[in-house]
């Protein structure tokens, strides 16, 4: 865990600028307004920080995090969002930046398996970084697909090198940034999509589910996204997936720890209602109450859609119309399921993917026909068994999450929530947890709606864009907006995209093209 480096990651000729107390006498630094704090927002700060700007962190909830937010609930913990952490030497990044240690903080530790991918009829692949131990699941459902299987490992680590190290942190700010990645985008093949990419190679279908479905965790459809996204099950077996101990709001915790020893405030229940444009510039933000808040830049870790729609006026934009942002193609919805078990549940792993009978239809489904199917395939996280502190003694802590559309597919989520959780606790009761709904003790649900409500994302969506090609790199939110000077964005729904390591990535990203602040 210890042994990751950041050698080789790092932000050439950055100078650490020491802490300052905002609105001293001698604090004349430019100042960045952060709107959120998201992985993305507090990453974004604290580059900024130490990059000599003077920064305000804003979040519209009561408390830091974003998608990871944390909730607390009868004894139990439940980390809202992402529980998967690859990639860690981003993290330990931001700390070596900030002159710490990031295990000084926050304890990872590796898993194994990464995941249990069970599949309808009761048979699973457990699925992890070692390679002798992956050959033999590969050749436990069909010997026959041993050679394909190190084919496609073989692309996923030309996907990686290309796109992660190649691209990761790339603003892709200018039409020649595209021009200069397109012989890379071609060596990856990336016209084709990942599960197109794996059937070349891999001719059982469980195996093709197995090796194909991580564009889920970041909103893509393995049937439609670009097969560069391969990259993760490299980024994988490269660096491992962790969970940190204290859950993922324990990661948050520390990020904000390195922000407040910097002097820069994290400033909760405040929603920012405008980005307030002068001169044709970005000035600053205003609050739900009129409250404005002057800035030199203002970087936006709010969804991107929404930014644009909601808090920047039309007349500011010529790229994202609200014609050019409703004919987006938007990631699916989440329907996450928290609960409580007065038993525990010893024989399951932390990370899980319960599946259903369909794969290609279910998407087709979710992510083409925006239809809420009777059936569901899910991810079951269960972080006390790495972490027994997440849940009183003798229970266990448990969020369930199941793809569904966006809120395009008209679901009245007031009305149905209850139904469908019923059914995945009927489910699960069926498969993997038996006796489960008589050992409930707490419970709570987020739909599509939640995610429109309160974390304002577009169209209830839980990753923004979904990463197709098209919807990637270049042609994604640019990290500067192209549409008003002084404007910046990160998080899940600008360039590189989802999951931890691409909102991290965002933040390197950002800081290529913030203006340099004079020594």
């Amino acid at each position: 865990m210890n042994a990751y480096r950041t050698e080789g990651f790092g932000t050439p000729g950055l100078k650490q600028r020491p802490p300052l107390s905002p609105g001293t006498a001698t604090d004349n630094r430019p100042t960045a307004v952060v709107i959120g704090s998201g992985f993305g927002g507090l990453a974004a700060a604290i580059r900024l920080s130490v990059k000599g700007y003077q920064v305000k962190v804003l979040e519209k909830l009561d408390a830091p995090g974003g998608r990871a937010y944390v909730h607390l609930q009868d004894g139990f913990t439940f980390d809202a969002g992402p529980t998967i952490i690859t990639a860690p030497f981003l993290l330990e990044e931001l700390w070596t930046l900030c002159g710490k240690r990031f295990a000084d903080d926050v304890t990872l530790v590796a898993m194994d398996p990464f995941y249990r991918v069970r599949f309808s009829d009761g048979t699973w692949f457990d699925y992890n970084g070692d390679a002798e131990h992956m050959r033999a699941e590969v050749a436990r459902f069909e010997p026959a697909d041993l050679p394909g299987y190190e084919r496609f490992l073989q692309d996923a680590e030309r996907c990686k090198t290309l796109g992660f190290e190649g691209m990761g942190d790339m603003a892709f700010d200018k039409i020649t940034d595209l021009l200069a990645a397109i012989p890379d985008f071609m060596r990856m093949g990336a016209w084709r999509s990942l599960y197109s990419l794996v059937a070349k190679h891999i001719r059982n279908e469980k195996l093709r589910i197995v090796m194909s479905f991580h564009p889920l965790l970041i909103g893509g459809n393995p049937f439609a996204v670009t097969c560069a996204y391969a990259l993760i099950n490299s980024l994988e077996r490269t660096w491992g997936v962790h969970s940190a101990m204290g859950g993922t709001g324990a990661i948050v915790r520390g990020l904000v720890g390195l922000l407040q020893e910097r002097g820069v405030p994290v400033r909760c229940n405040a929603p920012v209602t405008q980005i307030r444009i002068e001169n044709g510039k970005a000035c600053g933000v205003e609050l739900d109450t009129g409250e404005f808040i002057a800035a030199d830049i203002v970087v936006s870790n709010a969804d991107t859609a929404w930014t644009y729609k909601n808090l920047v006026a039309p007349e500011h934009r010529r790229v994202w119309t609200d014609r050019k942002i409703k004919n987006g193609h938007y990631s699916m919805g989440l329907f996450v399921w928290y609960f409580g078990t007065s038993r525990q549940y010893k024989d399951l792993p932390h990370h899980m993917m319960v599946l259903g009978p369909r794969y290609k239809g279910l998407l087709q489904d979710i992510f083409k026909r925006h239809k809420l199917a009777d059936d569901f395939s899910l991810y079951l996280h269960r972080p006390t068994a790495t972490d027994p502190s997440l849940a009183p003694e003798g229970c266990d802590t448990f969020y369930v999450l199941s793809p569904v559309p966006h809120l395009d597919s008209g679901t009245d989520w007031a009305t149905h929530a209850e139904t469908y959780r019923a059914a995945i606790a009927e489910s699960l009761e069926a498969s993997v947890l038996p006796g489960l709904r008589e050992s409930i003790v707490t419970s709570k649900v987020t739909t599509p709606q939640d995610f429109h409500d309160r974390l304002w994302s577009y169209k209830g969506a839980g990753f923004g864009l979904e990463p197709l090609l098209l919807q990637s790199a270049w042609f994604r939110p640019h990290n500067r907006s192209e549409d008003v000077p002084g404007l910046y964005v990160v998080g899940a729904s600008t360039h590189p995209g989802a999951g931890v390591p691409g909102v991290l990535m965002s933040a390197k990203a950002l800081e290529t093209v913030v203006p340099h602040v004079p020594a």
